[in-house]
């Protein structure tokens, strides 16, 4: 059974740096896509950003230059990097992946961020 379980949340003032961890656990298969999503209330969860088990990249236009994806194929571990902090970054942050046509999700990690 695969579980995702996120770290590293929290709050920072405007313009600090946070680092979430997101680590997989169960039968995962070497192949997939693993990514963050954010949902600020009344919102919906959009992606944040995603990268495959091969370092293949992508974001949202919002957070370029600010934060960086990045992977651990051998702790079955992806982090998400964040500087430059904004007040609109403030989410819920989930970590998600993808093995072919399952998705699975994490329970969430919170992010604050005050101006």
């Amino acid at each position: 059974q695969v579980q995702l379980v996120e770290s590293g949340g929290g709050e920072v003032q405007a313009g600090g740096s946070l680092r979430l961890s997101c680590a997989a656990s169960g039968s995962i298969f070497r192949l997939n896509v693993m990514g963050w999503y954010r949902q600020a209330p009344g919102q919906q969860r959009e992606l944040v950003a995603l990268i495959t088990s091969g370092g293949s990249t992508n974001y949202r236009d919002s957070v370029k230059g600010r934060f960086t994806i990045s992977r651990d194929n051998t702790k079955n571990t992806v982090y998400l990097q964040m500087n430059s902090l904004k007040p609109e970054d403030t989410a819920v942050y989930y970590c998600n992946l993808r093995i072919i046509d399952t998705i699975y999700w994490g329970q969430g990690t919170q992010v604050t961020v005050s101006s």
